[in-house]
């Protein structure tokens, strides 16, 4: 999940519920009473589940949450974070977990934070939203100011060319890196604002854009399926334009095909909205979010829609089989009754 979709998002979402409360740990239980709960974030940001089966949940601005089965606990500054802006957790080989933040990288080895600042510079390079091991186990990081592979200790700019573009580019967001990803050949996959999608086989670069079918340059996402082919999640690059009689453009899902892009038009929000989360399952299920259409859940044959109450900017299938959904408003779950259920400090959990 990326940053720009909350900065996005905010500028029209009201579907915030409450306020969340001052609390460090929380316990929950599955009743479901709304009694003293809160939404666990105005803003969740990403739903990631760890090696042993714990749910972590990033936030904007109340730092990370962290369901261990009995107890909700929240991560901030307090404890040694060094933002409460916490946009995404992965989790390395060893059982350390790393957290992209509004003021760097932060490491956990689950009793202590160790934080690195990336590079202090005006593209915002030290705000960090995107995390990635590669197959390989080199880590790579996206931030607001490009790309970086990390040692460990040191982090190194990896720049990728800019391809030329006739759609007008946003000086503020030029830089950011809104996703990285490997596909099941080894070759890294870079999303740019403004400058669409780009692969990296180890020795050259190839650019997708929207002359190449892409709805808009403006890519928010990429997913590969289990059939070879990519999903591509754009948003509509005419909604920086300062005059509001023309935000209207192309935005949402393209397929690439055998070298083909494609699209969708029969489905409501995949051609003229914003997609902030691509998320393919266990079952190799695609899960595609929109922003006023709900989730779409896609089998290889045909798409399901959950109408969400919120826009959803990430999605988690844990060991359980419970659909997690994280956006801006709060929590959601989607049980195996398909049953779609508000999660609170206070759950229901199961």
């Amino acid at each position: 999940m990326k940053l720009i979709a909350i900065l996005m998002l905010t500028i029209w979402t009201t579907s915030c519920n409450s306020q969340i409360k001052d609390v460090r740990t929380n316990k929950v239980d599955d009743s479901g009473t709304k009694e003293n709960a809160s939404q666990i974030g105005n803003y969740v940001i990403s739903a990631f589940e760890d090696s042993e089966g714990n749910l972590w949940f990033g936030t904007l601005e109340e730092g990370i949450a962290r369901y261990d089965g009995i107890q909700l606990k929240y991560f901030t500054k307090n404890d040694g974070l060094p933002s409460n802006r916490v946009t995404s957790v992965i989790e390395d080989t060893n059982g350390i977990y790393w957290f992209s933040t509004g003021e760097g990288l932060s490491k956990f080895d689950g009793k202590a934070f160790t934080n690195f600042i990336v590079k202090k510079d005006q593209r915002g390079s030290n705000v960090v939203n995107q995390l990635y091991i590669d197959s390989k186990g080199q880590f790579w990081i996206g931030t607001w100011g490009g790309v970086y592979k990390f040692d460990g200790k040191l982090f190194t700019p990896f720049p990728i060319p800019y391809p030329t573009v006739e759609t007008a580019i946003n000086e503020d967001t030029k830089y950011w890196i809104t996703e990285i990803n490997e596909d099941a050949e080894g070759n890294m996959w870079f999303a740019r604002e403004g400058y669409g999608a780009c692969k990296f086989d180890g020795k050259s670069f190839v650019n997708f854009l929207k002359k190449d079918g892409l709805h808009s340059n403006n890519v928010t996402e990429i997913e590969f399926d289990g059939e070879g082919n990519i999903w591509f999640g754009t948003r509509v690059a005419e909604r920086d334009n300062p005059d509001p009689e023309k935000r209207n453009g192309k935005g949402g899902i393209n397929k690439l095909v055998n070298s083909k892009m494609i699209s969708f038009p029969e489905i409501k929000g995949f051609n003229d909205g914003d997609v902030y989360t691509i998320y393919k399952d266990g079952a190799k299920n695609i899960w595609i979010s929109t922003t006023k259409n709900g989730v779409y859940k896609y089998n290889g044959r045909d798409f399901k829609n959950y109408s969400v109450p919120i826009s959803i900017t990430s999605i988690l299938k844990d060991r359980h089989g419970i659909i997690w959904l994280a956006g801006a408003g709060g929590l959601y779950k989607i049980n195996q009754k398909d049953e779609i259920i508000n999660v609170t400090t206070r759950g229901p959990w199961k």
